[in-house]
C-alpha cells in the first residue's frame, strides 16, 4: 500500500518538485536544472536519481560535439500526472500566502489562455468542495 508518507518522502521537499516543474517547462540538462532551481550540485544529482528510480523522470543520452555522452531528463507519464499537483500548489500559494508578487509560473489553458484552477472532481463527474462533501476513506 502506498501511503501519503511515501509520496511526501519522494516529492515533499523543495528540490524534487522544482525539478519536475523545470523539466515540464522544457529544461532537460543538469546544468540548466541547476541554474533554474538553485539546487546544490550534490542535492540535484540525488533528486534526479531518486526521481528517475521512482519513474517520475526518464533519461536519454545526448552528446555535445567534442564532449562525453551525458543524460538529459524527460517527464514520464507519472511525471505528467504531477502537473495538476504543481498547478494546485501554485493556485493555493497565490490564495493563501502573503505575497503581492506575480507567481514565477502560471498554468494556463492552451486553447483560450485562461488560468487553470485545480478542482476535485468525483469519478461521477460532480465537483467536490473540500469541507462540504469530501470524505476520506481510511484503509489501514
Amino acid at each position: 500500500m502506498t501511503t501519503l508518507s511515501d509520496t511526501v518522502t519522494l516529492l515533499g521537499e523543495r528540490w524534487a518538485l522544482l525539478v519536475v516543474r523545470e523539466v515540464s517547462l522544457g529544461l532537460r540538462r543538469f546544468d540548466e536544472l541547476r541554474s533554474a532551481t538553485g539546487a546544490p550540485r550534490t542535492v540535484l544529482s540525488d533528486r534526479l536519481r531518486r526521481l528517475v528510480e521512482a519513474g517520475v523522470l526518464g533519461t536519454r543520452e545526448y552528446r555535445v560535439p567534442g564532449s562525453r555522452a551525458r543524460l538529459e531528463y524527460t517527464l514520464t507519464a507519472a511525471g505528467l500526472d504531477l502537473l495538476p499537483v504543481l498547478a494546485a500548489l501554485t493556485d493555493w500559494g497565490e490564495r493563501h500566502l502573503d505575497t503581492a508578487s506575480v507567481p514565477d509560473v502560471a498554468y494556463r489553458h492552451g486553447g483560450c489562455g485562461g488560468r487553470v484552477e485545480a478542482r476535485l472532481v468525483c469519478e461521477c463527474g460532480s465537483e467536490v468542495v473540500p469541507g462540504q462533501r469530501l470524505l476520506a476513506q481510511v484503509n489501514r
